[in-house]
C-alpha cells in the first residue's frame, strides 16, 4: 500500500476547481522510511564521497579558486534548468568586462545568472554572522530577493512567498501537471518545514537534505525561482549539518543530465510516497557529483602546475607575468583592464605581461580584434565549462 505523503484540498485557480495538493510535515510517516539493504549502501557512498569532496577542498593549494569555480558552474547549471540560456563563458566574459565598459550591463540571462551567485554569498554570509538569522524561510526570503532582482523577477514578487495560487505545467490550473498547496495553507506547511530543519531527528543528515529539497519544491513557496532556492537550500543545508564546510557541490548538473528522471521521482514522492526511490537517486547524484568534482579538481591544479612550470622556465618570464599567471584561475577570460587592476601596474606592463602568456601558449586570444580584445586560459576553461554548454547533458 503506498505512504500517503500529503492531502488534496479543492481551491479555485483561475475560475477553475483544482486540487490542489497539501504536504504533511517531515519526517515521512507511516510506514517509516526503510534505509537498508542497497539503499543504505548509497547513503555510505555519498557519505564518503562528500568526506573525500571536503579533503580535496582542505588540501588544494588555493580553495578560492576551487569555490569560485565550482559556485560559478553551479549558477549556470541550475539557471540553465530553469531555460536562462547563458553558458559558463557568457558569464566569464561578462565579469571580465570593464565596469565603465558601454556593454557592461549584462543580458537578461547572465543576470538571471549573477542573481543566482548574489544570492548564494547573501545567504552564506548571514550564516556565517555572528548576528545573522538561522536557516529560515526568512533567510530564503532574502536569498530570493536577490535571485529575482531585475527586469524579470520584478513582478514576481522578490523576497515574498506568494499569495496566489501556482501551478506547474498545463497552460493553466486545470490541466496542470500539479497544484501546490494553496496560499492560506503556506505559513503552517513552511512553519513545519523551518522545525524540521531545526529538529533533532535520527536520520542522518544527508537523507535529511533530500527530504527537505522535495518538501520545499512540493510546498512551492515562491511565484518564481522555486526550484534555483530548493537547489540552493541543499548548499546550505549541506554546509549547516556541516557535510561540507564550503560550497563545493555542484548537484544541478545531476539533475540536469537526468531531468526527466528528477520530476519522476518527486512526481513519485507526491502519488505513490516513493521517499525511498527519490533518495536512491538523490544520493547517487550526490556520490557521482561529489567523485567528478575531486577529479575535477585534481585535473585543474595538475594543469595549473604544468603551466606554472612552462611559464617560469621562459626567459621572458617576468614578475608581472607570473603573477598574472597566478590570478588566471580567478579570472579565466582576462581583458588588459582586467590585468591592469589585478597588477596595479601601468597598461604597457599589463600588455607585456599578457603577450608572454600568449607567447607560452596560457592565454588564447578570443576576440580577433585589435582593440577591446580579451583572452581566456583556454585549456583550464575547457575543463571548466564541462556541463555547462547549452544542450550538453
Amino acid at each position: 500500500m503506498p505512504r500517503e505523503t500529503g492531502r488534496y484540498e479543492v481551491t479555485i485557480a483561475g475560475g477553475e476547481s483544482v486540487q490542489s495538493f497539501v504536504p504533511h510535515p517531515l519526517p515521512p510517516g507511516s510506514p517509516p522510511l526503510n534505509i537498508s539493504g542497497s539503499l543504505a549502501e548509497r547513503l555510505r557512498a555519498a557519505e564518503q564521497a562528500l568526506v573525500r569532496l571536503e579533503l580535496a577542498g582542505a588540501m588544494v593549494p588555493s580553495v578560492d579558486w576551487f569555490i569560485y569555480a565550482f559556485v560559478r558552474k553551479e549558477a549556470v547549471i541550475s539557471s540553465q534548468i530553469e531555460g536562462t540560456q547563458a553558458t559558463l563563458v557568457d558569464l566569464l566574459n561578462f565579469e571580465a568586462l570593464e565596469p565603465s565598459a558601454s556593454s557592461a550591463a549584462p543580458t537578461a540571462d547572465v543576470e538571471e545568472v549573477c542573481n543566482y551567485i548574489a544570492a548564494l554569498h547573501f545567504a552564506r554570509g548571514q550564516l556565517g554572522a555572528p548576528q545573522g538569522p538561522p536557516l529560515s524561510m526568512r533567510l530564503l526570503n532574502g536569498a530570493h530577493e536577490h535571485l529575482m532582482r531585475g527586469a524579470r523577477g520584478a513582478g514576481r514578487l522578490p523576497g515574498q512567498v506568494r499569495r496566489s495560487q501556482n501551478w506547474i505545467g498545463g497552460s493553466r490550473p486545470g490541466n496542470a501537471v500539479f497544484v501546490p498547496a494553496p496560499p492560506n495553507l503556506l505559513p503552517e506547511a513552511l512553519s513545519a518545514l523551518e522545525r524540521y530543519v531545526h529538529t533533532d531527528d535520527a536520520l542522518p543528515p544527508l537523507v535529511r537534505a533530500g527530504l527537505l529539497h522535495v518538501q520545499f519544491e512540493t510546498i512551492h513557496p515562491y511565484l518564481d525561482g522555486n526550484g534555483r532556492i530548493g537547489r540552493l537550500l541543499i548548499t546550505l543545508l549541506l554546509e549547516h549539518w556541516n557535510l561540507l564546510t564550503r560550497p563545493l557541490l555542484y548537484l544541478s548538473l545531476y539533475f540536469k543530465r537526468h531531468r526527466v528522471e528528477y520530476y519522476r521521482r518527486l512526481n513519485a514522492v507526491r502519488v505513490e510516497g516513493d521517499w525511498e526511490g527519490w533518495l536512491d537517486y538523490f544520493l547517487d547524484g550526490v556520490a557521482t557529483i561529489a567523485d567528478e568534482a575531486v577529479a575535477g579538481a585534481r585535473d585543474l591544479f595538475r594543469l595549473v602546475g604544468v603551466d606554472r612550470a612552462r611559464l617560469l622556465d621562459r626567459p621572458d618570464a617576468s614578475v608581472a607575468a607570473v603573477r598574472l599567471f597566478e590570478a588566471l584561475p580567478r579570472s579565466p577570460i582576462i581583458t588588459t583592464g582586467t590585468a591592469i587592476r589585478v597588477l596595479g601596474v601601468s597598461r604597457p606592463t599589463a600588455g607585456r605581461a599578457i603577450d608572454t602568456l600568449v607567447d607560452a601558449g596560457i592565454l588564447v586570444e578570443t576576440t580577433g580584434r585589435l582593440r577591446d580584445r580579451s583572452f581566456a586560459y583556454d585549456a583550464y576553461l575547457r575543463q571548466l565549462r564541462v556541463g555547462t554548454e547549452l544542450g550538453e547533458t
